[in-house]
């Protein structure tokens, strides 16, 4: 999902709550009306800030049951009559769960008419609100604003329906950037080039090794694909359905990291790096301490690493090397001479096979540096970058450009965000080979489950704190 979409979708469950709230103030402020005394008088005494404390709970469990009825799905293209019948559906859930409530619990308080206005109030504001978000994300659509840039591969009815339907309804949220009619290579150039977000997939005549062509290459360029429904039986993977145009057409999911699971993640990784930088506050002013008063500065070390969707970005460390042998673009022409030497050192001393490197009994650390690598503390920074939303605290090791360039297969685990700890950290740490890392990733990434972090989480101290030798 595009930040966009992410971010109306969160910002709507606290819009509902607030409406739910307003929806039984003007209930309560509706019920000491003369027209409703008139009807039956009042007997209830509530103040209106005793109301709202209890209305308060309620509204939380509303919003509860909006979400068990799917009013908070990721769906980009739900339909907004769905919607409404979903939300009548809830808000008679919630007011049946309310009446349940107050006839077991025998409560003294038993005004019928405010729950039955409360109710009504709750489906007209609620639906309001929908309508205007949709207004709102349609007039940014429109506009031009999160909309995804997609790609369509066909020549058949599906294609030119699909293709008509993005360039005539802003609304449905696409900017069409190409059309083709098969994926070749000369396809597969133009798509290097333009970087579509979505790749639609209509060609139900195409070869076998065609469509896994064009699945490998999203794969591999961190690419939405979806295809029409022609296809639906030649694959058998995590997948969801929705309609464009009147066309069926299903997303091949290569991790359940997206919408809800992709927001749920992004605040777990800020809850639990504020919670680290608090606890370990003093190490680290400590640690810059005496990073300074050994070598001087710089004191954090900034290492280009490979992130989502194959982007770079600088993680931070605390330097663990001598100035002179530190290699990056931070230190400029003598970093140049110092990745030479790291090279000569790496043919000599690697005590690992394949792309990703360690060099054993590595000369170039410092005392103090042994000592941090050995406790991780040198890379208590990195927490800073997950705060930035570079990384996150779990999931794949961030590599280097030069450690990833020369292995296809390791750009599909780029597909998330790299993280601090992971399912292979816990696994091995630098022990493991390569190819089993990535496996480790891949299935992590296939798997995801906010449980799993807290799990991966919880037994990285463990791992942590066994003996083990830095590099």
């Amino acid at each position: 999902m595009k930040r966009t979409e992410l971010l109306l979708l969160m910002l709507q469950v606290p819009l509902d709550f607030l409406l739910l709230i307003l929806a039984a103030t003007s209930a309560y402020y509706l019920r000491l009306t003369a027209w409703a005394r008139g009807l039956k008088p009042i007997l209830f005494d509530l103040s209106m800030i005793e109301f709202i404390q209890i209305a308060t709970p309620v509204a939380l469990a509303w919003v509860v049951i909006f979400a068990l009825a799917g009013l908070y799905s990721t769906d980009p293209n739900r339909r907004l009559m769905r919607d409404l019948n979903r939300i009548i559906f809830a808000c008679s859930a919630g007011l049946a769960a309310v009446a349940l409530y107050i006839m077991f619990t025998q409560q003294l308080f038993d005004s019928r008419f405010l729950a039955a206005a409360s109710w009504g109030f709750a489906l007209i504001y609620i639906i309001l609100g929908r309508t205007i978000m949709r207004g709102l994300k349609t007039l940014l659509y429109q506009r031009g604003v999160g909309t995804r840039r997609v790609a369509i591969i066909g020549h058949h009815g599906a294609a030119e329906q699909i293709t008509k339907a993005v360039q005539e309804r802003k609304a449905l949220g696409y900017t069409l950037i190409g059309q083709y009619v098969h994926f070749d290579e000369e396809t597969k150039a133009e798509l290097l080039h333009l970087r579509p977000d979505e790749v639609i997939f209509t060609n139900p005549r195409a070869h076998e090794e065609e469509t896994l062509s064009a699945i490998e290459f999203c794969n591999d360029q961190h690419i939405r694909f979806t295809y029409s429904a022609d296809l639906f039986d030649t694959f058998s993977t995590n997948m969801s359905v929705y309609p464009i145009a009147g066309v069926p057409i299903v997303e091949l999911k290569r991790t359940p990291l997206e919408g809800w699971g992709r927001i749920l993640k992004r605040l777990f990784d800020i809850v639990i790096s504020v919670a680290v930088i608090l606890i370990t506050s003093p190490f680290i002013l400590l640690a810059a301490g005496v990073i300074f008063f050994e070598t001087g500065r710089p004191i954090i070390y900034r290492n280009k690493r490979v992130g989502h969707r194959g982007g770079h970005f600088f993680a931070y460390k605390f330097r663990s090397m001598y100035q002179k042998d530190c290699t990056g673009e931070q230190f400029g022409e003598p970093g140049v001479h110092a990745e030479e030497r790291e090279q000569a050192l790496i043919k000599e001393r690697s005590a690992r096979r394949g792309p990703i490197y360690k060099i054993k009994d590595d000369p170039r650390v410092t005392a103090v540096g042994r000592f941090l690598r050995r406790w991780s503390i040198d890379e208590l920074p990195q927490f800073f970058n997950v705060l930035k939303g570079e990384m996150s605290v779990v999931g794949p090791r961030p590599h280097q450009p030069r450690e990833v360039e020369h292995e296809p297969g390791h750009h599909h685990v780029l597909v998330i965000k790299p993280g601090i700890t992971g399912l292979a950290q816990i696994s091995g740490r630098s022990d493991l080979a390569f190819e089993e890392e990535v496996r480790l990733d891949v299935f992590y990434i296939e798997k995801w489950r906010l449980l799993l972090d807290v799990i991966i989480c919880l037994k990285t101290p463990f791992v942590l704190f066994r003996k083990r030798r830095a590099l």
